[in-house]
């Protein structure tokens, strides 16, 4: 794709950046037909194809409007274009790029403003969330069904294992899912417990930034990756093997930590090394043997492969493997490569999309009678359980047994 970026954005680091990214669209159109919001909507301007060309008018200082602005809000960034694009078109960096710029240069109407800056005061801070959250579970007998179907009921994490082992890792507590699935960390660390090793938690780390970041927040995003860098640090310097999540989303973002801090002077280093150590849980689990694991079970499991796990870290089929070799029969699922709709914020944000795309992969996901749904992100777990009829779970609990 030839471009004419403006003189004054290229000087740029994210600029030129973006120019390659441009410049590696062959313009196929593959990509089009893995994308959830163009399969529903039909709208060129709504699939990859289309928002790349809105991209590339807004750099190029071409004119914008809140109809650029609506297209590129109704992305999920999910990816999947990327795992289908023959030309290796990183869209997902160029989505952030065009948005970023975007929201400097078209005003949001005060609603939205108000939502998303409600949001960021709230999800990424685990003491607050977690307030309000207790509030909501407290009351959810009252409240309507529809809105009781949002509120998560209270879950008991169970013992955590104190440090034992000679192999340790680290593990992102996480802002919304430290309260909302406390059970999740809880359960990987038993279950590398019994593997030999031992998962710690450092207490001043945060939100892993992905929240801040995918609503252009730029500064605050950059101040929780210098946060967490700083109070992983010392474990890291103490000899801790890898920082895992167990949330694919938050795995994604950390992965990027060493892109996104380059041109720090003090930070750039210390976060390319955190992105070296970052591991999803799935990959910690099957590079071990798993023995100890395998159980003659009879539960039947659809499996629901969050975006960030197969298309962001790009590790497709590494959960049901897992899963399968210990002793699990998964279920067929028609389509798995699309979006459940959770996509961090964006169920709150473009309600009525979300709500489509759920319904869509629950569909999917129940078509083959399974006796639950197990997935590897806490957005999509709370995501798909408002409207589930089976119990959804994160993986990890299944083999906490």
């Amino acid at each position: 794709m030839q471009t004419s970026i403006t003189r004054q954005f290229l000087a740029t680091p994210e600029g030129r950046e973006a120019d390659s990214i441009l410049r590696s669209c062959v313009h196929c159109g593959f990509c089009t037909a893995t994308c959830p919001t163009y399969q529903l909507l039909g709208d060129e301007l709504d699939g990859p194809r289309g928002r790349i060309y809105l991209i590339k008018q807004l750099l190029e200082g071409q004119q914008v409007s809140r109809e650029t602005q609506l297209h590129l809000d109704r992305c999920l960034t999910c990816r999947a274009c990327e795992t289908t694009c023959p030309s290796g078109v990183r869209y997902g960096r160029l989505a952030d790029i065009g948005r970023h710029l975007l929201e400097h240069r078209i005003q949001r109407p005060l609603h939205e403003r108000l939502l998303r800056r409600a949001l960021r005061m709230l999800v990424p801070h685990a003491r607050r969330f977690g307030l309000m959250l207790r509030v909501g579970q407290t009351l959810r007998p009252w409240l309507p069904a529809a809105l009781r179907s949002k509120v998560p009921a209270r879950q008991t994490a169970g013992e955590w294992p104190a440090p034992r082992h000679t192999r340790r890792m680290l593990v992102l507590a996480g802002c919304a899912q430290s309260s909302a699935t406390p059970r999740t960390n809880a359960a990987a660390a038993r279950v590398l417990d019994r593997l030999g090793i031992s998962l710690l938690v450092a207490p001043t780390a945060g939100c892993c930034g992905a929240l801040s970041h995918h609503l252009s927040a730029e500064q605050e995003t950059l101040a929780y990756l210098r946060g967490n860098i700083d109070a992983w640090w010392p474990h890291i310097e103490d000899g801790v093997e890898a920082i895992i999540t167990t949330a694919s989303g938050c795995g994604v973002m950390i992965k990027d930590y060493g892109s996104l801090l380059q041109q720090d002077p003090v930070y750039a280093d210390k976060a390319k090394r955190v992105s070296a150590l970052a591991r999803d849980l799935s990959e910690v689990i099957a590079a071990e043997n798993l023995d100890s694991l395998r159980s003659d079970r009879s539960q039947r499991v659809a499996f629901h492969a969050p975006c960030t796990l197969q298309h962001g870290l790009s590790l497709p089929g590494k959960v049901e493997g897992i899963l399968a070799t210990t002793g699990f029969e998964l279920t067929a699922v028609a389509d798995s490569h699309l979006c459940c709709g959770s996509a961090g914020t964006y169920s709150l944000l473009q309600p009525a999309l979300a709500r489509r795309l759920r319904d869509n992969k629950l569909g999917n996901l129940s078509a083959d009678r399974p006796d639950l749904i197990a997935t590897a992100n806490v957005g999509c777990q709370l995501h798909l359980a408002t409207a589930a009829r089976i119990p959804v779970l994160h993986w990890i609990e299944l083999l906490d047994t």
